[in-house]
């Protein structure tokens, strides 16, 4: 296995906000990647979020953790898409930015 692709996203939206707007992105994910087939689970413990990707036969986990003023995406990912992680650390970066950002 490869190093987790870790990616830190600031956020002014405080725990309780920042963890609300990645409940709702999890669902808006699910549901675009339930039309690929996808299997995704979660768990929230406290400021902790788990989760495991299962699509296109291939299975990522990772976890966010949830601070007053970021939030940090670490994905452990298997070797065929570690190729693959400068593009899925920029995508991460811009979706989570996208997600936490103060409207």
């Amino acid at each position: 296995m490869s190093k987790p692709l870790i990616v830190t996203i600031p956020h002014q939206l405080g725990k309780q906000g920042a963890k609300s707007r990645i409940q709702d992105g999890l669902g808006q994910v699910r549901s675009q990647l339930g039309s690929l087939g996808a299997a995704v689970e979660e768990e929230w413990v406290e400021d902790r979020l788990a989760f495991r990707v299962a699509v296109l036969g291939q299975t990522l986990t990772g976890r966010i953790d949830v601070y007053e003023e970021s939030a940090q995406v670490e994905v452990d990912l298997p070797w065929a898409l570690a190729q693959l992680g400068g593009k899925i650390r920029n995508r991460l970066q811009k979706q989570g930015m996208l997600m936490l950002e103060k409207k």
